[in-house]
């Protein structure tokens, strides 16, 4: 049994109720990408969410070209990630609330002594207006907010496990020794590709989803992403960090 030498946490829907604010802000724009390039399609938040989760809006641009058979070029492709991330900053801004719990857990973390970063898929600034707006930027100190988007050159998204490789190699810690806390398959599995034993955080799906939606990542996030444990409530974090320190 060893003791976790570093606590990695994503941001969106697992510390900060983030995600459907962001995608409430790029489905316009994703809208508008689409009408522009003459393509039927129209997205909602839901069906954004659905196809795109976990995904920053750059990957996100990747992905409806790969759908829908058209190309962008690079300087439209830049323009936009631009102005998506201004919207989806001032929203985040304005609106963001902490996942239920997460202010007493970070608490405990802090005083029973485990230092703690945010790896996170999306762009510094949305992240960083994220922790201001919930108040839990206080935990971290702001050059441990590492963003797949801004922190890696070339940018990259999760699933690849780059923005995690680079996170433990700044931090000085060997990934095994670490652990994180992650809600979206494609989180996962960068923490999985990554070996760092993982808490699949699920309580989000059950608040804006439904349990159904809930008990079903679960499953998806322990079968296929090799989830050490399962965690339905924030409250139940010092229990499940107890969890991954056995199997250390």
């Amino acid at each position: 049994m060893g003791k976790c030498k570093y606590i990695l946490l994503d941001c969106d829907n697992t510390l900060c109720q983030s995600e459907r604010l962001a995608f409430e802000a790029c489905s316009e724009l994703t809208n508008e990408v689409l009408e522009k390039h003459k393509i039927d399609a129209r997205y909602n938040v839901d069906s954004l969410l659905e196809d795109f989760v976990g995904h920053n809006f750059r990957n996100m641009l990747v992905g409806l070209q790969k759908k829908h058979n058209f190309e962008m070029s690079k300087e439209e492709q830049d323009d936009y990630v631009s102005r998506e991330l201004g919207k989806v900053t001032q929203k985040l801004s304005e609106k963001c609330k902490e996942c239920p719990g997460v202010t007493q857990q970070l608490e405990w973390a802090q005083k029973q002594g485990y230092p703690m970063a945010v790896v996170s898929t999306s762009a510094k600034p949305r992240v960083i207006a994220s922790l201001q707006k919930t108040n839990l930027l206080r935990f971290f100190k702001e050059e441990h907010v590492y963003s797949a988007a801004t922190s890696l050159n070339p940018p990259s998204s999760k699933p690849d496990p780059a923005i995690y490789i680079h996170a433990c190699k700044e931090l000085g810690v060997k990934p095994e020794d670490c652990l994180t806390v992650e809600d979206s398959k494609s989180g996962a599995t960068a923490g999985m590709r990554a070996n760092i034993p993982l808490i699949a955080y699920v309580g989000i799906y059950g608040l804006e989803d439904g349990k159904e939606k809930e008990d079903q990542m679960a499953k998806t996030l322990t079968e296929q992403c090799n989830a050490k444990v399962v965690m339905h409530d924030w409250k139940e974090f010092p229990e499940c960090v107890k969890k991954i320190e056995e199997s250390m």
